[in-house]
C-alpha cells in the first residue's frame, strides 16, 4: 500500500463553486509536490475533473507524471451509467488500477438496487480494462448496504473506497466501518478530525486536523486494512477549516498537509 495525496489534500487551493482562488492549483502541481514529498501516487478526483480535459492535456499531464515516476489515480462523482462509462476509459488511459467513485451527486441518489444494476452492467468494460472500482462510503448509506453492493456485484472486481469520517453521517464510527468494509478496501483515505462539544454543550462539532494530530488512530486503521491485502493506496485528505481570507486558508492547508506527511511517511517506511 503506497501513501499518496490528491485534490482533497488541497480543496481549498484547488477551488469549488463559491471559492475559486485566483489561481486554482492543477493536477501537474499536484503531481510536482509528490514528487518533491518523495511520493509516487496522486488521487485526481470529481473536484478537478479529468474527464474535462482535452486529449492533448491528457497526454501531457500523463507525460508529466509518467516523467516524474507518480501514479495518477482517477477519481469520480455521480456513479450513472454514462458518467461510469466514460470514467472507465480515463482511467484506462492514465493506467489507474483503482477507480474511485462517489456514489451521489447533484439530483443524483441511486438506492443500493441501483447501484448493483449500474455496476453490474459495467463490469465487463472494468475486466477488459484491467480497472477495479472502489465505491466511497457516504453519509447516506450504511456500511452493511455498501458491502451488499459489492457481494452482489463481483468481489474481485469492485471494493470500497475508505473514508474515516464520512459515514458518522449515517451515525456510524471508524471502528464499526472498518470491521464491515476492511476486508472489501482498495483504496482508503487518511482523514483525520477532532470531534468537540459547542460552547452551549448541546451538539458536537466534528474537524479535520493534520494527520496523528486528531482522535482517528492511524496506525490501528492502516494495520486493519493492510491485513486484509487489497489496498493499493492511502492518499491524505484534508478537512481544513477556513482562515479569514482565502490565501491564509491555502498557506494553511499547505502546512497541514506537510505537517501530515511528516507523520506519516514513516508509517509507510
Amino acid at each position: 500500500m503506497r501513501l499518496g495525496i490528491g485534490t482533497y489534500t488541497y480543496t481549498w487551493a484547488v477551488g469549488f463553486p463559491g471559492h475559486l482562488p485566483e489561481q486554482p492549483m492543477t493536477a501537474a502541481e499536484i503531481v510536482k509536490r509528490a514528487n518533491a514529498a518523495g511520493l509516487r501516487c496522486v488521487q485526481i478526483a470529481d473536484n478537478l475533473p479529468l474527464e474535462q480535459l482535452t486529449t492533448e492535456e491528457r497526454h501531457e499531464l500523463a507525460e508529466f507524471a509518467d516523467g516524474r515516476r507518480v501514479a495518477i489515480e482517477v477519481g469520480a462523482r455521480r456513479m450513472t451509467p454514462e458518467h461510469l462509462g466514460r470514467l472507465i476509459d480515463v482511467a484506462a488511459f492514465f493506467g489507474s488500477h483503482t477507480l474511485r467513485f462517489a456514489l451521489d451527486g447533484p439530483g443524483y441518489e441511486p438506492s443500493v438496487d441501483d447501484v448493483v444494476g449500474v455496476v453490474r452492467g459495467a463490469l465487463p468494460r472494468l475486466r477488459e480494462a484491467g480497472v477495479r472500482l472502489a465505491i466511497e462510503n457516504n453519509d447516506r448509506l450504511v456500511a452493511e448496504e455498501l458491502r451488499e453492493i459489492v457481494k452482489q456485484t463481483d468481489e474481485a472486481q469492485i471494493g470500497i473506497c475508505l473514508d474515516p469520517v464520512n459515514s458518522m453521517g449515517v451515525g456510524e464510527a471508524i471502528r464499526e466501518v472498518a470491521r464491515v468494509l476492511a476486508p472489501h478496501t482498495l483504496n482508503l483515505h487518511i482523514k483525520d478530525f477532532t470531534v468537540r462539544r459547542v460552547s452551549h454543550m448541546m451538539g458536537f462539532v466534528v474537524e479535520g486536523t493534520p494527520a496523528g494530530q486528531g482522535m482517528l488512530d492511524i496506525r490501528w486503521l492502516l494495520d486493519e486494512v493492510r491485513r486484509h491485502d487489497r489496498c493499493e493506496s492511502a492518499v491524505l485528505e484534508l478537512w481544513t477549516p477556513p482562515e479569514s481570507d482565502p490565501e491564509k486558508t491555502i498557506a494553511k492547508e499547505a502546512r497541514w498537509a506537510e505537517d501530515s506527511l511528516r507523520y506519516l511517511k514513516p508509517l509507510f517506511g
